[in-house]
């Protein structure tokens, strides 16, 4: 799975730090990806920004990205509107700046946040940082022995040929598993010599930890990883209806931005390259 270029990148903004900041994180994935930027404000009731502030972003934008920007006014839910806003106009990639208080919480763990994400029909970036360093010189990419774990791998070649960064291939078990650890590494191996086969630099680590996602945003943060790139999961268990998923968790704490994609809708991937 890749991310389409000769497509759009749409950010939609609630005028946030957060949104602002997603608008800077769009410029060099555009440009790399020969895309153009649809600003998209949406509102529930009565807009609290005008048709001329969303203008004069857009023109802004244009002014220092040096890109095409588009942008559109709508009424509804922010989430739902550029889900369906991005099937539409067949949107390559969204990024989203959320709040620190938009999580994935509620019953069942069907936030309104979360079921964005899962719906959307491209991969979509979020950000809770409000800083902003156009360098990317390594990426994260989670790796476990779920099928569609594998189907992330060309996208994260992707975006480490268009930044010229390295990939770093984490692992995490369960440290009382202790058989995981070797079922897992012949296909890190296979994937590390795939991603070193496409002339990008590739390391892997394996981490014993209880807490998945938190040990995933720790080891980040711990060696200056720039974006951690995850897969959705296909199915959803009974206990995560609950408490969320391993994906959902890693989007609501993560203060690194997180490329979140969906698995593609067939049913298997082959185990080799």
């Amino acid at each position: 799975m890749h991310i389409k270029e000769n497509g759009t990148v749409l950010i939609p903004i609630d005028y946030s730090k957060q949104s602002i900041n997603a608008i800077k994180h769009s410029f060099n994935l555009a440009r790399y990806s020969n895309c153009k930027l649809h600003l998209m404000y949406v509102y529930e009731d009565k807009p609290s920004h005008t048709e001329a502030e969303l203008k004069e972003l857009a023109i802004a934008t244009n002014k220092e990205s040096g890109l095409s920007c588009s942008y559109s006014i709508l009424k509804g839910d922010i989430y739902e509107e550029t889900d369906k806003y991005a099937e539409k106009k067949e949107a390559s990639l969204i990024i989203a700046g959320l709040d620190a208080h938009v999580k994935f919480r509620s019953l069942f763990g069907s936030s309104n946040a979360s079921k964005f994400i899962k719906n959307a029909p491209c991969p979509v970036l979020t950000i809770r940082s409000t800083t902003f360093s156009p360098d990317c010189k390594s990426i994260l990419m989670p790796f476990d022995l779920s099928p569609e774990s594998r189907e992330k791998v060309p996208a994260v070649i992707q975006l480490a040929q268009y930044y010229k960064a390295d990939i770093r291939v984490v692992s995490v078990f369960d440290p009382g598993d202790t058989s995981y650890e070797n079922k897992i590494l012949p296909y890190v191996n296979q994937v590390k010599k795939y991603i070193k086969e496409k002339n990008v630099n590739c390391t892997n680590k394996s981490i014993p930890a209880k807490d998945v996602a938190v040990a995933i945003v720790d080891y980040a943060n711990k060696n200056g990883c720039d974006i951690i790139v995850q897969m959705n999961k296909r199915d959803v268990s009974f206990g995560e209806m609950f408490s969320g998923t391993m994906s959902q968790k890693m989007v609501d704490i993560s203060n690194v931005p997180v490329l979140t994609i969906n698995p593609m809708k067939r049913r298997e991937m082959p185990l080799s390259y």
